[in-house]
């Protein structure tokens, strides 16, 4: 009687509030602004991935499968956070309901955890391609392809679904203000008035999990593909592809050092502040730079676009006027926009030539 007495004291919290960055409130209209635009040209550019990729027979590869998979993984993620965030710019602090912020934790978890395990594949895609050509299409088909995505997704969804439901389960029954600008699993932790040390340690290790497992075999990859590039003869392919791995290790090392620094710490409480700056890295930053970084630059794609851009020229000649001819111009000048932008880009395809030279040295010795 006396333990139903107590349980109907407890208050249970309804819903949170996410305290956003209320330093900057005051500058809160700019911040919007910037944060939409990157908001938008990033999902721009991951569409356009994806969208050539499934049009174009000649992208549907195992590696360019890889890329839009990892293109529509990153719209889902920043879907997740970026819309609660420009609100938060805009209006100031934001409610949210307990159901939502369930959501948008296992959200932005799963769609991460993915993105991690798809990094990690997709190393291990290039290190077969320039360090086994010969191997690369017995070993990297297309069925080997589904099940190694397949794998990402069932690997990521109980870990991250056990994860959150052990997060939800804690009682909230005190301060509902995260000071965070989404549902993270730190705030989420701190805020319960229940007993959390079994929940932090469980979130410790699934999140180490994730993180060093595609970090090491992201490493190894990588590791193997320098001492590949070091072997090579001539040395302007050298340049060329470390030009090319240097810019990819950017945005590796700005993904990983921004989660290993929010996540892998035992004790969740720990430079919760700092968590928020961190956070943005990974959700505003990398989502930008990896469309370009990854397929925007390489040379099959600008093939494709060109290609696009001339059946959009045939349409545009068959348009006599009205909406329909709007419409076509509109799409023409933002894919020649988009075009004249790339161009002056360098590609990264020089690594399955990278792979094809050496293979050849290996045939001819």
């Amino acid at each position: 009687m006396e333990i139903t007495m107590e349980m109907r004291n407890v208050t249970t919290i309804q819903e949170f509030i996410l305290e956003g960055f209320p330093v900057i409130q005051d500058l809160g209209n700019v911040f919007f602004l910037i944060h939409l635009l990157a908001y938008l040209a990033s999902i721009t550019g991951n569409v356009v991935i994806i969208t050539i990729t499934w049009v174009d027979h000649r992208l549907q590869t195992p590696m360019y499968i890889l890329l839009s998979t990892f293109s529509f993984s990153e719209c889902c993620f920043i879907t997740s956070v970026i819309p609660k965030l420009l609100s938060i710019f805009l209006l100031g602090r934001q409610t949210i309901s307990f159901t939502a912020c369930l959501i948008q934790a296992f959200s932005f978890l799963f769609f991460g955890s993915i993105i991690f395990f798809l990094m990690a594949v997709m190393s291990l895609d290039r290190y077969v391609a320039i360090c086994k050509p010969l191997h690369y299409p017995t070993i990297m088909n297309p069925k080997t392809c589904f099940l190694l995505v397949t794998a990402c997704f069932s690997l990521a969804f109980p870990l991250i679904t056990g994860l959150v439901v052990k997060v939800f389960q804690l009682s909230f029954c005190g301060p509902h203000v995260i000071p965070h600008f989404l549902c993270d699993l730190g705030p989420l932790i701190h805020l319960s008035c229940s007993d959390t040390s079994s929940t932090e340690m469980l979130a410790f290790v699934l999140t180490s999990f994730i993180l060093l497992t595609s970090l090491i075999i992201t490493i190894i990859a990588y590791s193997n593909i320098v001492v590949t590039i070091l072997r090579l003869p001539s040395a302007k392919e050298k340049q060329k592809a470390f030009s090319t791995c240097s810019s990819h290790l950017v945005v590796l090392s700005l993904m990983y050092g921004s989660c290993l620094f929010i996540y892998v710490k035992p004790k969740q409480m720990n430079r919760l502040d700092s968590n928020r700056e961190a956070a943005l890295v990974n959700t505003v930053v990398t989502p930008l730079l990896n469309p370009v970084i990854y397929t925007l630059r390489n040379k099959q794609v600008h093939r494709a676009l060109r290609d696009a851009l001339s059946r959009l020229r045939l349409q545009k000649q068959s348009f006599g006027g009205g909406p329909g001819c709007h419409v076509a111009l509109l799409c023409y000048e933002t894919f020649s926009a988009m075009e004249s932008g790339l161009r002056h880009s360098e590609h990264w395809q020089h690594e399955m030539h990278i792979g094809s030279t050496l293979g050849q040295q290996a045939v001819t010795s």
